[in-house]
């Protein structure tokens, strides 16, 4: 199975007696990056395999939700590279408008200035100076993951040629009439002065208050509830159900608006819920979105009560007023007029809030621009459907059709300085003109460009096609386009994978942006909690990487990947694998010291024992079963698959039992050697696209080559041996069962026992002296009497333990033992044959008194054993 690679022989140092992770990892990846091993090359033949980095925010940083998605591209690619692909990993960062725009409006405001003390120009110079300076840190902790990225292609989503791209599909949108400008109801943002999309909205439960409150007179009054009653001076209506028989006399008719002298008609519209509430909603078309869309179907106007601060405008008395000064008040107001029916307080209700500043959000009327995305969407949901594109896992198909079967078009506009201007000029007599990126914008008296920005969405969903160079056609684009798959959280597949899926078929005829869409979970603490500084559970990967080293991250984050699954995670587990980083190292290094070695062809099977080829049908067992693991992004079983191969199979196996022919020396000792060298070297190769620091140490210092990162994917050799396997489990079977019994009966893991082993007539027999190394188990000398005799896999194994263990003093023990378990089973009995106890006990206490009795049951039965296999005195 050891492929004879095109590499170069490198030093081969003794490995030091600890691995050091932090006197590794820098030295060996800036090696990687300046050998070139993570480039691609567009003019290879090599098959490509193309992965895309969900671009991070150029303001972020390293949290432990990148480390997770970081680390599952890159044993992915890693991977492929080995298997012979033309691999490319983009990688790139977000502009991130909003986010980077306030992190420098809070610097200038330090000076005591604003962006508007600058003007637009000097600001955007600024934010340019903040990123080159600032920006960006995130790339650097990408490196002390390990991402295997290709960096002379690092793309920026404000940087010239993804700005042309921009600007290319804009006015191919906006010629096609698939972009257009209206007044509609947006998501806004009072303190960030600007639209925001759905995805930088966060949902938090809030103390509010819900008041009902009486509009109209009489007969002809009608109740209404609401949780920002400072809107109802903007409203236009009240809506009923049609098949409402309470309202059905008021339909048509007009009713007096409080505290405005306006009268507002009833309308009767299907939306309106005749179960909730009194079955009336006010309408307030300016500002709220489902009340603008009955207002566009009874042809209401839209009134505006609020400027972009959220201060009110209405004239009258609460004119000026920040919206929820206005609510008090206008509360107040209707109280004194005896309109105030019920109130509820505190009401707690879902509210959304900016993400950036946690500021309210405030539905409101805007002209904005729009993308039409029903034809968009419909070949999104097309190219799944018909088998172009799979998610993975498959269960969430339903949650993206969810999604783009009912998305609404798509508010693009964003009133901020900084991100792709709008490329649309305004003339003096109205006239608009969209300007593509190699036409000259027209000039003269009067004519102005549109101010807003696009939403940041806009561009990253071109990121597959725009890093490799589209509009232009490119060597890149043509090798890497489509890309093999798309690795991101389930909680972007509706804003940022629906985009790009829209976005690559419209602008590359038809051809979707990847083959594979292959989802994730999030991240979460030990006990399944979301991760927060406000929980204060938030943890900086760096510090466990500090801590521990990368790979123990990555191993801790990659073994808890299921598909689509959140992945909790805890401190212990990445201390347990540190610890497993350490036993690959250790044994390695045994190995080394004991003739382990990869030179000469691996021998004829029928030179080696039966533990050696066991050790090789495992290993082609593992090396099947990791690449059906990797093709089904099953990670956390490919990753339990190499633990327990690397930790039970070799380690606490197959070195075990080889180290009496180590031992002994001779020509077994070079077969055996030898045998080892290979499941090393490919046990390494199959490690290392998940822990890659610790593997390239090791099986650069096995091999003599120049890197593991370009050695050959381990394949499958077919090789298997049933029976050696067969006679290594009669092996384990004996040492476990006996190991279980010492440890029964007392005896300390190292303590020697003088035993005799009847091993005639089976398969053990070549193993007797592994048997008697791996239990410290003694020849049976003069004066040997077998106290205990245990049958086990066809064998006998007669122990001697008159002068190891105090037979009384462990009969007396194990007596005490055996009373207190009788007890323990005693007393659930009696509670579970209790009808008066069961019909009172909740299910969770009934069910531990079940365990107690069923772990008590256990004890008496091992107690018993126990006391029959001791000595007899």
């Amino acid at each position: 199975m050891t492929e004879n690679t095109q590499q170069t022989p490198a030093s081969n140092p003794e490995l030091p007696t600890q691995y050091a992770p932090a006197e590794v990892e820098g030295k060996l990846y800036e090696r990687w990056v300046e050998r070139g091993y993570f480039e691609a090359d567009a003019t290879s033949d090599k098959p490509p395999f193309t992965v895309v980095i969900p671009p991070p925010n150029v303001t972020g940083s390293l949290h432990l939700g990148h480390a997770f998605e970081h680390t599952l591209i890159d044993a992915l690619t890693r991977r492929k590279r080995m298997q012979g692909y033309e691999t490319l990993w983009q990688p790139g960062m977000d502009h991130a408008g909003i986010a980077t725009q306030n992190v420098v409006e809070r610097e200038l405001a330090k000076e005591g200035k604003s962006r508007h003390d600058l003007g637009r120009e000097a600001f955007i110079d600024r934010v340019w100076q903040w990123k080159g300076e600032s920006g960006g840190q995130i790339s650097g902790q990408m490196k002390r993951l390990g991402d295997g990225v290709a960096w002379s292609r690092e793309r920026f989503t404000m940087d010239e040629g993804l700005s042309q791209a921009v600007q290319t599909i804009f006015k191919k949108l906006y010629d096609d009439e698939l972009i257009y400008r209206a007044e509609r109801i947006i998501n806004w943002c009072p303190r960030c002065l600007t639209a925001i999309s759905d995805i930088e909205v966060e949902y938090q439960d809030d103390d509010g208050e819900l008041v009902s409150i009486r509009y109209g007179e009489g007969e002809d009054s009608i109740v209404v509830a609401t949780t920002r009653a400072e809107t109802m001076l903007g409203d236009t209506a009240v809506a009923v159900h049609p098949e409402d028989d309470r309202y059905k006399h008021l339909v048509g008719k007009e009713i007096e608006l409080p505290l405005t002298g306006r009268r507002i008609p009833v309308v009767a519209d299907e939306h309106v819920d005749p179960e909730f509430g009194t079955g009336a909603v006010k309408v307030t078309p300016a500002h709220d979105p489902n009340d603008f869309e009955i207002g566009q179907r009874h042809g209401l106007p839209s009134l505006a009560v609020m400027d972009e601060h959220a201060i009110i405008t209405a004239h009258g008395p609460f004119q000026g007023l920040d919206r929820l000064e206005a609510r008090s008040a206008i509360v107040g107001a209707l109280r004194a007029e005896g309109r105030i029916v019920a109130e509820k307080r505190p009401y707690v209700h879902s509210v959304g809030h900016c993400s950036r500043c946690k500021t309210t959000i405030e539905p409101r009327l805007s002209m904005q621009w729009w993308v039409k995305v029903g034809p968009l969407a419909k070949a999104a949901g097309d190219a799944v459907r018909d088998g172009q594109v799979k998610i993975h896992p498959q269960e969430m198909e339903k949650r993206y059709f969810d999604w783009v079967d009912n998305l609404h078009d798509w508010c693009i506009s964003r009133q901020l300085w900084w991100g792709h201007r709008i490329p649309v000029w305004y003339g003096p007599d109205g006239e608009i003109v969209c300007v593509g990126p190699d036409e000259q914008p027209p000039s003269g008296e009067g004519w102005t460009q549109e101010t807003d920005v696009l939403d940041t969405w806009f561009s990253s969903g071109l990121w597959p096609f725009s890093t490799l160079g589209w509009p232009e056609q490119t060597e890149s684009l043509a090798k890497f386009y489509p890309n093999s798959v798309l690795v991101t959280g389930y909680d972007i597949l509706f804003f940022w994978v629906a985009r790009m899926m829209m976005f690559g078929l419209y602008a590359m005829d038809g051809t979707p942006p990847f083959h594979t869409i292959a989802l994730h979970g999030m991240v979460r603490d030990q006990f399944g909690k979301k991760m927060s500084k406000s929980f204060g559970n938030a943890v900086n990967p760096l510090d466990w990487m500090d801590k521990y080293g990368s790979d123990a991250l990555r191993f801790t984050l990659a073994r808890g990947a299921n598909p689509g699954v959140d992945v909790p995670i805890g401190e212990d587990w990445v201390q347990g694998s540190r610890n497993f980083a350490n036993k690959i190292w250790n044994a390695t290094r045994f190995a080394l010291m004991n003739g382990a070695t990869i030179e000469g062809e691996l021998p004829d099977p029928s030179q080696m024992s039966a533990t050696d080829r066991w050790i090789l049908s495992k290993l082609n067992k593992t090396v099947a079963e990791v690449d059906a693991f990797y093709d089904d992004f099953q990670f956390s079983k490919l990753s339990e698959a190499l633990f327990h191969f690397a930790w039970d199979e070799v380690f606490d196996w197959y070195v075990e039992l080889s180290k009496t022919t180590f031992f002994a020396g001779g020509e077994q000792a070079k077969v055996s050697g030898r045998v080892l060298g290979e499941v090393l070297d490919v046990m390494l190769r199959l490690l290392h696209p998940v822990v890659p620091f610790v593997t390239e140490t090791l099986w650069t210092t096995l091999t003599g080559r120049e890197s593991v990162v370009i050695a050959d994917w381990p394949k499958d050799s077919g090789f298997r041996d049933a029976a050696a396997e067969q006679e290594i489990e009669l092996v384990q079977q004996v040492v476990t069962e006996v190991r279980r019994f010492r440890s029964d009966q007392g005896l300390q893991p190292g303590q020697k026992v003088p035993a005799e082993l009847t091993l005639t007539g089976t398969a053990l027999a070549p193993h007797e002296a592994a048997i008697r190394q791996l239990l410290r188990l003694q020849p049976a000398g003069d004066g040997f009497h077998a106290t205990a005799s245990l049958p086990v896999a066809g064998a006998t194994v007669a122990l001697d333990l008159s002068g190891t263990i105090d037979v009384e003093a462990e009969r007396k023990r194990l007596t005490k033992d055996l009373g207190a378990a009788e007890k323990e089973k005693a007393q659930a009995n009696a509670k579970l044959g209790n009808e008066a106890f069961l019909a009172k006990a909740p299910d969770n206490v009934v069910d531990k008194i079940r365990t107690r009795l069923a772990k008590a049951d256990a004890d008496i039965a091992r107690i018993t054993a126990q006391l029959a296999n001791l000595p007899q005195s």
